[in-house]
């Protein structure tokens, strides 16, 4: 009962070995070569498109979502031929170089941020000035006013 034991813990030993073994390989596969091949294929492709497309779209969301899906896609495919896992530091670290260089200046909101409609800046802007000017006046018409009466 006890060599049946031994064997049992040992087939179980050598299969967690076996596991983690593949494991290790396997994000092994992660290292320079996954990372060269997704700048090569995919960040190629992503660039050429994203050139195509008016840097003022950059920041629309509807513009460059399926870009952006294409990118995504490319690196799971890659990562997957490679026998690498998904997502993983070097996907991260990539899409991080990615949003720096081509989405810096974009909102949160992925709208484009622009100035409201003249209708509605106007009297935000005309309104004080009036006001400014029509206390100006009447500070001056009260000074001048009360000079007279002692």
């Amino acid at each position: 009962m006890g060599s049946q034991t031994c064997t049992a813990l040992q087939k179980q030993a050598l299969l967690w070995f076996v596991i983690a073994a593949s494991q290790y390989v396997s994000a092994l596969g992660c290292g320079p070569h996954y990372e060269y091949a997704i700048e090569d294929f995919c960040l190629g492709k992503f660039r050429l498109d994203m050139q195509e497309l008016d840097q003022r779209h950059w920041c629309n969301w509807e513009d460059t979502v399926e870009l952006y899906e294409e990118l995504t896609n490319c690196t799971y495919l890659v990562a997957l031929k490679m026998d690498c896992f998904w997502p993983n530091r070097l996907v991260d670290e990539f899409f991080i170089r990615v949003h720096r260089h081509y989405f810096h200046d974009c909102s949160l909101t992925g709208r484009l941020p622009m100035d409201p409609p003249n209708r509605i800046l106007g009297p935000f802007i005309v309104v004080p000035i009036l006001v400014t000017l029509l206390m100006t006046a009447l500070v001056v018409w009260r000074s001048k006013r009360s000079e007279g009466i002692v």
